[in-house]
């Protein structure tokens, strides 16, 4: 039996996820984990219709009207629990590997703790960014120059 896909089908731009107007209600969708990115490679920037998934999965199908343009940053879908935002380029990523299971404990805690979005690749921890590698950096400084998390690269 295979698998339905459900597709949410998104008309329009709401508004920009900086705009004051929708600075409470997105706060509120951030806090509790409801923030999707749908990340919008340059080849699709200037098109009206297209297809994508959301880094948690969702599958979109976008259109905008003919005399809307997309822009990085666009609200593109915002209900009481969740929100959709596009962002242009591909999702960045940071590989963190710790060297036993005592620093994996440490690093969970902490990314968990900072409420890091992360998913796992065999025993790698990927951090998906949301803002500049640096800033993550120095949330976790011990645990790297105790060389209790190996930094597996940043793409």
């Amino acid at each position: 039996m295979r698998e339905k896909i459900v597709t949410l089908r998104l008309h329009g731009i709401i508004g920009r996820s900086d705009d004051a107007a929708y600075a409470g209600r997105l706060h509120h969708v951030e806090h509790h984990g409801g923030i999707e990115l749908l990340f919008v490679p340059p080849s699709d920037v200037g098109r009206k219709r297209f297809r994508l998934t959301t880094d948690r999965g969702t599958d979109c199908a976008v259109s905008l009207d003919r005399d809307e343009d997309l822009v990085d940053g666009a609200l593109l879908f915002l209900a009481h629990d969740r929100a959709i935002i596009a962002r242009f380029g591909e999702q960045e990523c940071w590989r963190l590997k710790p060297v036993d299971q005592a620093a994996a404990l440490k690093l969970g805690w902490n990314a968990g703790n900072l409420h890091w979005r992360v998913r796992f690749e065999d025993n790698v921890l990927v951090v998906l960014l949301d803002g500049p590698l640096d800033t993550y950096r120095a949330r976790i400084k011990p645990l790297l120059e105790a060389g209790e998390v190996v930094e597996s690269d940043a793409v």
